[in-house]
């Protein structure tokens, strides 16, 4: 069997160059000694396009390894052949320099689809049932942004961290006997 790891955090994150190491040694771990072939990401959040970079950098030591997008209905995975194409083409509608994400797959559900405003939520449930391996960027402090669109009183306001919803959901499922080894590398958690 496969083995798949999946990556979920914040959508805001301090890049530093401490993190890069535990990434890249973690990635290392679980490519050489765990046997992961396939990595599994969502979509915007500066942990996941992190995440992306270094799976990315990998495959030039690793070139076994994938790199599949989990997709909510709006999204698009650029597979490495199309890449230079697109980013031409997007380039010079926008007048800008555009640099897109590759991909060697995409994976998306008709229950992801079927979502509505939870899709996210769905969608990282569904990485993490594939995946033997999550990799999170949980913080516990962290406190979302209010939704400029949410009406009613301030005071009242309780937010959702998709990442806190994905990180309960895979402590419960580990709880409940799925074998997943989950890491927390905002907390520096080691495997």
């Amino acid at each position: 069997m496969e083995k798949k790891c999946c990556f979920i955090g914040h959508r805001k994150i301090e890049i530093t160059e401490d993190l890069i190491k535990r990434i890249d040694e973690l990635l290392e771990r679980l490519i050489v000694e765990k046997g992961v072939k396939t990595f599994l990401f969502g979509s915007r959040s500066a942990f996941n396009s992190l995440c992306h970079e270094r799976v990315t950098k990998m495959q030039n030591k690793y070139p076994a390894i994938k790199r599949i997008m989990f997709a909510c209905r709006s999204e698009y995975a650029v597979k490495k052949e199309e890449k230079a194409k697109l980013q031409k083409s997007w380039s010079a509608i926008l007048k800008k320099d555009v640099r897109l994400k590759d991909y060697d797959g995409m994976q998306q559900s008709e229950r992801i689809n079927a979502a509505g405003r939870e899709a996210y939520v769905e969608r990282n449930q569904a990485m993490i049932n594939a995946s033997e391996y999550c990799v999170f960027y949980y913080n516990p402090y962290y406190q979302p942004p209010k939704n400029k669109g949410l009406k009613g009183n301030a005071s009242e306001y309780q937010p959702k961290s998709g990442t806190k919803l994905a990180f309960d959901y895979a402590c419960q499922k580990k709880r409940n006997g799925k074998k997943t080894i989950i890491v927390n590398l905002c907390l520096d958690d080691g495997e």
